[in-house]
């Protein structure tokens, strides 16, 4: 790369169509033959040749783009006596601890296993996260083991991955892992700005293989759990078909007992499976004789077909129409006690959407730094957005919103630490913290496109994300149980409570 120094008055003789360079953070570019391949086309360099065009080239590009290796070739030397600017300071409410400094809940551990995380998933997603979200393309099988050697496998499942013996990110141990460190897991793993890929990562595993492991046999934790824990092997959960989503009782797929009581024989269809395209195992749910049960079905080509369902969000959350035709199930594949399918079932839907709130909060922060960096550098009417008082109000809701929501799930998280009956205690207070987070998402995504304009329904540029946030966002409130079904569930678990002999006015 070039250091060569030139002075402004070099540069500036540099300002015909015929011979442009520009000046871009105190480095000097070279765009002659580059002005006719622009994006935006030759009109825009033509009106800042010769100049220093920081202010312009930031206003209508994010900052990673002057960093890819095709407009570095185009850089031919540096500003004589250039001073770079000061280090930006953070941006507001970016982060959870913009105004929690101190927390109880929080300790060195935690600090640890959140850099071990974002080092790794900096690493290893961030680089290609954008375009393979947008684009649709699978999560690896080798990006799968590099998970499982990293621990961060193990790290979304807690406590029951100890077996395996793969050490957790971060250094911190079993004994010491706990709600707090999954809270941060499911951050981290959202702040590549998808709700998509990320799900396509590990959506399908962290809800498949929990009641494998908790509820199955050690022959089924042995032979199913750890390859899924090393990455050898992928997983999902089928529960949802076309006939029921919410309404899980009302499934149809059957699994009938053969006659010598070996196996049974699984026919039926599944929909809306996060994973489902590549996962190798399905943790199903099935109507038997003896009522629901869940069987780990295996993929076999010419028994179970997965299609490819296309949704608002990525394909790289590889969403699947699961078919299950005359499928050959072994007995040792049933997970826990024929009959408690549905107990099962419901018992992982908590954590389920525990972490899809986490998640979804972490999206709508994200959400918060692109608006605060947005509207501090956009100038319009001669002011920054920021400098307009509707535009802080717009600042102010989501902040507010966001702040409350994420203050519920830390409070829902230590109860969930402390509590010794979570499955019956949390049942209400997580649905309507689920329902909280989808309705803040709204407010989110409605203020965020307003500030972001025309930027916001752009797939491209400066709004990709936001755009991405805006077609994506309603997912969270129809998945894992709809905002309806969420917010009734609360007040009757509520209700419940209540007793026979309620409290008079």
């Amino acid at each position: 790369m070039s250091t060569t120094e030139y002075s402004a008055a070099e540069v500036a003789k540099h300002n015909s169509a015929d011979d442009l360079w520009v000046i871009i953070d105190g480095n000097v570019y070279d765009l002659t033959v580059f002005k006719d391949l622009h994006p935006g086309g030759a009109p825009p360099l033509r009106f800042v040749a010769g100049q220093d065009a920081t202010k312009d080239f930031y206003a209508l590009h994010r900052k990673e783009v002057i960093q890819l290796p095709r407009y570095q070739r185009l850089k031919i030397g540096v500003l004589a006596g250039y001073k770079a600017p000061p280090q930006p300071t953070e941006t507001p409410y970016a982060s959870p601890t913009y105004m929690r400094k101190n927390s109880p809940y929080y300790s060195e551990s935690h600090h640890k296993f959140r850099k071990a995380m974002r080092d790794f998933i900096e690493r290893e997603i961030v680089p290609t996260a954008a375009d393979d979200d947008e684009m649709g393309v699978d999560p690896t099988p080798e990006l799968h083991r590099k998970m499982g050697e990293a621990g961060i496998l193990c790290a979304a499942i807690g406590k029951s991955a100890a077996f395996s013996g793969i050490p957790l990110p971060g250094g911190v141990t079993y004994e010491e892992f706990d709600y707090f460190h999954d809270l941060i897991g499911c951050e981290e793993l959202k702040r590549i700005g998808s709700y998509g890929l990320s799900d396509g990562i590990i959506g399908g595993f962290s809800i498949g293989l929990p009641p494998v492991l908790n509820f199955g046999s050690e022959d089924l934790k042995a032979r199913v759990g750890l390859p899924c824990l090393k990455g050898e092997k992928r997983i999902c959960l089928a529960i949802t078909e076309p006939y029921a989503g919410s309404d899980v009782s009302s499934i149809r797929t059957t699994a009938v007992l053969s006659q010598d009581g070996s196996h049974y024989i699984v026919n039926g269809v599944k929909k809306w499976i996060t994973s489902g395209r590549y996962a190798d195992y399905f943790t199903t749910l099935v109507n038997t004789e003896k009522g629901f049960a869940l069987l780990l079905i295996e993929r076999h080509e010419d028994q179970v077909s997965t299609k490819a369902i296309k949704t608002s969000y990525s394909a790289a959350a590889g969403t699947a129409y699961v078919e299950f035709n005359d499928v050959i199930v072994p007995v040792q594949n049933v997970i826990g006690d024929l009959g408690k399918g549905f107990y099962y079932t419901m018992s992982n839907f908590n954590h389920e959407r525990w972490a899809m709130a986490v998640a979804g909060n972490t999206m709508s922060r994200l959400m918060i730094e692109e608006a605060f960096k947005w509207a501090a550098g956009r100038e319009i009417f001669r002011k920054r957005l920021i400098d307009q008082p509707v535009i802080r109000f717009k600042l102010a809701q989501m902040v507010a919103e966001i702040e409350s929501v994420h203050s519920m799930i830390e409070d829902v998280t230590y109860q969930m630490q402390t509590s010794s009956s979570q499955s019956k205690d949390l049942i209400g207070p997580i649905a309507i913290l689920k329902y909280k987070q989808t309705r803040a998402a709204e407010l989110v995504a409605d203020n965020i496109c307003q500030i972001f304009g025309g930027r916001a329904l752009t797939r491209t540029g400066m709004g990709k994300f936001v755009e991405k946030f805006h077609r994506s966002h309603k997912m969270q409130s129809i998945l894992g149980g709809s905002e309806e079904i969420m917010a009734d569930l609360a007040i009757r678990e509520a209700v419940k409570q209540m007793g026979p002999n309620p409290s008079r006015l």
